[in-house]
């Protein structure tokens, strides 16, 4: 079996769990083993904006060292936000040998980094190495029947730099869902922010802005949403739950991580997506549309 090496992140040992459970299953039915590398720390979080900054890459540059201690030269991810802070800070030192020499410089008991790594999202290794194709051939229960529209948010696009796909007009999820037989809807709020970390100080904003965009979803006949992101997750499934508190009469659908639809999909069963620790129960969906008993 081949062996891809995983870097983890916090959310995914933590609160998203379940969603790491289920990529597993997803890469070990694909002839993948996730090994999870032996020493990792935060990814840092937030890349920095600013030319003058460089205290907030020392965090991802020790884990991509840590790659090639490793004796790697790729890493996956599963987290938009840890793919997309790993990948500015690859990217930074490799435009900037004098931010890459600093860097290293204090990074005195560490080996120094030598630009040799590669960061992958694992949606771009199902697409890029896997193949969408491979998988509609794999797909031993299709989600026929399944409504479901993709939503992206923003570290996963931002910046084009380091976007697996078209910033402005996505279709990595649409592509991936449509190959495993659901129907997709399209969403215009596809690329608008889910409140991010405002989860944490402005709840009801953040429940303001899940209702927005499952509302649209609602509005468009979508039985559920599909994404990528942890936050996302957490922010569309906790804080639109809380929006029925809200809105008069709302009710919020069921979110799914793209790796748990991925799995219902290859025949692995619910055992493997962790749904009792969604706020808003998929199951009795998927028992109405046949893809689960």
């Amino acid at each position: 079996m081949n062996e891809l090496l995983y870097f983890p992140g916090c959310t995914m040992k933590t609160a998203a769990k379940n969603l790491e459970v289920s990529a597993f299953a997803v890469a070990e039915a694909l002839g993948y083993r996730m090994i999870e590398m032996e020493e990792w720390n935060c990814c840092g979080v937030v890349a920095s904006l600013t030319d003058d900054d460089l205290m907030h890459h020392i965090a991802p540059l020790r884990n991509l060292i840590n790659v090639e201690n490793a004796g790697q030269q790729n890493v996956t991810t599963l987290c938009d936000m840890c793919a997309n802070t790993l990948k500015q800070t690859n990217l930074r030192v490799k435009d900037n040998p004098a931010n890459l020499k600093t860097l290293n410089d204090f990074l005195d008991t560490e080996n120094d980094y030598r630009n040799t790594v590669k960061v992958t999202h694992f949606l771009e290794f199902l697409r890029d190495t896997v193949g969408f194709s491979t998988l509609k051939k794999k797909a031993k229960r299709p989600l026929k029947g399944l409504k479901v529209m993709p939503y992206y948010g923003c570290t996963m696009l931002r910046p084009r730099e380091v976007a697996i796909d078209d910033a402005e007009e996505p279709t990595i999820l649409a592509n991936l869902m449509k190959a495993l037989g659901a129907h997709v809807v399209d969403n215009p709020y596809k690329i608008e922010c889910c409140g991010s970390y405002h989860t944490i100080d402005q709840r009801e904003m953040t429940s303001k802005r899940a209702h927005r965009i499952s509302n649209l979803a609602r509005e468009r006949a979508a039985d559920a949403i599909v994404l990528s992101c942890p936050l996302c997750k957490f922010n569309l499934d906790v804080r639109g739950k809380g929006a029925e508190g809200l809105f008069k009469g709302y009710r919020q659908m069921p979110v799914f991580y793209y790796t748990q639809l991925t799995a219902i999909a290859l025949g692995l069963g619910t055992e493997h997506c962790g749904f009792d620790s969604h706020s808003v129960d998929p199951m009795p969906l998927l028992k109405e549309r046949g893809l689960v008993k």
